[in-house]
């Protein structure tokens, strides 16, 4: 993409920054919501009614009598006072707001910019806008897995709807940095090695949500061994190679942790080759992911550790934010030009 008139592109570099920052804040409260464990507390999908919260007594007792009717209420809150449900209700609604936001905030610059320098020039965006809304459907796929025959969410439906999230906000920096990075001739390491990176990077963030929906953290809180044992000793190690492992809590932390020592052996590989090779456009971005990549890890033990205090979990999450933006840096910096 290139775009002549720099007024333009210094304006859609803020409007992308702007865009980047809100989705980071939609991440950080969508899985507030999760750890709170208050998705389901608005039933119905509710596209435009929804965007403002309920401001009288009378629609706060609809909401409420609404989320009595589902499985979650009935099996595990059925002793929730209205004070309690106004606290999930809050973190689902922010959510939700969050979102209808984001569309907001990007189509009507995507129309405008579009008058300036016409619908050719800006193709990536209208992929990203189309992105948006379809997450929008997504969050409420997951949702309504939710809502008959079971107290939670689908953990799948929870992964597809987070990845979504961070393809999005991939996209975004990757547009950022092509209107702000130029890319020079100079040695780069081989494409191979910062792409399977952020594959793995991806991968494990699809076993978190995993984690995260099935509430895996809370089996096992000891670290290095799961127990007494490297291998979860409530389980058996053929059971790993069938597809039912995806839906074992014991497994999928198992998967979570040796996933995340896979991801930093190949991160010291490519740390290894780019100072071997002295790749020097790339010394400071392959720190900063490893600084990154560092705090994730810490952070992951630290809230096996603890139980999954809230706290430490949403900051394990915050910095996943971190360790994929980062990955996606290292990756631009060692495209072809």
């Amino acid at each position: 993409m290139y775009i002549e008139n720099n007024e333009v592109k210094d304006k859609i570099s803020l409007w992308l920054l702007i865009m980047f920052l809100l989705i980071v804040l939609m991440i950080v409260v969508g899985g507030l919501t999760r750890l709170t464990d208050s998705g389901l507390s608005i039933t119905k999908w509710e596209l435009f009614s929804g965007f403002f919260p309920p401001l009288t007594e009378e629609k706060w007792v609809n909401y409420f009598e609404q989320y009595k009717l589902i499985p979650e209420f009935k099996i595990q809150n059925y002793s929730m006072t209205m004070s309690e449900f106004k606290i999930i209700f809050w973190w689902e609604w922010a959510h939700r707001f969050l979102g209808r936001i984001i569309g907001i905030f990007f189509l009507i610059p995507l129309v405008y910019f579009t008058l300036k320098i016409g619908f050719k020039n800006l193709l990536n965006f209208y992929l990203i806008f189309f992105l948006i809304c379809l997450q929008g459907f997504l969050g409420w796929y997951m949702v309504s897995s939710g809502l008959v025959d079971r107290v939670d969410v689908s953990h799948f439906r929870l992964s597809l709807h987070l990845s979504m999230a961070f393809v999005i906000l991939s996209l975004i920096l990757w547009n950022y940095l092509k209107l702000n990075i130029n890319i020079n001739y100079q040695s780069k390491l081989n494409i191979f090695f910062p792409l399977i990176f952020l594959i793995l990077v991806f991968l494990q963030i699809i076993i978190g949500a995993f984690v995260s929906g099935m509430d895996a953290g809370l089996v096992y809180n000891s670290w290095p061994l799961m127990g007494n044992a490297y291998f979860p000793d409530d389980n058996k190690l053929i059971n790993l190679f069938s597809i039912s492992a995806l839906s074992d809590a014991s497994l999928v932390q198992f998967l979570h942790r040796n996933l995340a020592y896979i991801i930093l052996i190949f991160y010291l590989i490519i740390l290894f080759k780019v100072y071997k090779n002295k790749i020097n456009t790339s010394f400071k971005a392959v720190n900063i992911l490893g600084i990154f990549l560092l705090s994730q890890v810490i952070l992951g033990i630290l809230t096996l550790l603890n139980g999954v205090h809230m706290f430490l979990a949403s900051m394990h999450q915050i910095s996943s934010i971190f360790l994929v933006s980062s990955s996606i840096y290292f990756l631009y910096k060692n495209k072809k030009s």
